[in-house]
């Protein structure tokens, strides 16, 4: 690697164009620190986002070098082998300007695969008791750690084919819910997970996991919606 690497950013929204930077280089640097060196130092208009900066918060996913990423986790060293960089917006959602998307539709989803949690009981009634060794606890354990980055949206190449498809992040998060013993709309959120559009849609190739920063599975979460939906269907209750 040089003293400097070329970054091309892309600028505008989705008639908008590729411009090259020239970036110093530094030890340790992400890709989120050239982001925000060329806002800094280059061009105040850039746009973009970021929050925490430590790999929390998830909102400085961006597509880079044609892979979906958490850019402030991501190690220029690591992607820029080549000496180039290229940076864009994250698939499959509307780009407001330059790496900056309109993330509506994503959270749209979220609710339409019956994602909000509704408590059986009141703060006045007892704390209604789970087992943590219960298998419905274990499955809604391994898929709870979603912070909506929408980088296995982003992934998925059945949201670039079907724009009805609710995406692996809302599904993932349905299938929490239908494993959590106090959701008290668990057959319902099975139902929005099973409509046109919902699980059946996977196609299983797993994108989703495959660049998931934290490791979860949306693919498994939603071969688990398949089963529970076969299970309701064949007269089982949840």
């Amino acid at each position: 690697m040089t003293d400097t690497i070329p970054v091309r950013v892309w600028r505008g929204g989705d008639a908008g164009a590729f411009q090259t930077f020239d970036v110093a280089l530094r030890d340790n640097q992400t890709v989120l620190d050239l982001v925000t060196d060329i806002q800094r130092r280059q061009d105040p208009t850039l746009s973009y986002r970021f929050a925490c900066r430590v790999g929390v918060c998830g909102s400085c996913a961006m597509t880079v070098n044609g892979v979906p990423r958490w850019t402030c986790r991501t190690h220029v060293a690591k992607v820029a082998a080549e000496g180039v960089l290229t940076l864009e917006p994250l698939r499959n959602l509307p780009r407001l300007k330059d790496l900056a998307v309109d993330m509506t539709p994503f959270f749209d989803k979220w609710q339409k695969a019956g994602g909000t949690f509704e408590g059986r009981k009141t703060r006045d009634d007892a704390v209604d008791p789970v087992k943590p060794g219960s298998r419905a606890r274990k499955a809604a354990d391994a898929a709870i750690e979603c912070i909506n980055c929408a980088v296995c949206y982003a992934a998925c190449d059945v949201v670039d084919w079907d724009p009805d498809y609710l995406g692996p992040a809302a599904l993932n998060r349905a299938w929490t819910l239908v494993n959590d013993r106090r959701h008290a709309r668990r057959s319902d959120t099975l139902d929005k997970a099973a409509q046109s559009g919902g699980c059946g849609s996977c196609h299983s190739q797993g994108a989703c996991m495959r660049h998931c920063p934290v490791g979860l599975s949306p693919t498994e979460s939603i071969a688990g919606l398949k089963r529970a939906l076969l299970f309701s269907l064949l007269g089982g209750r949840l």
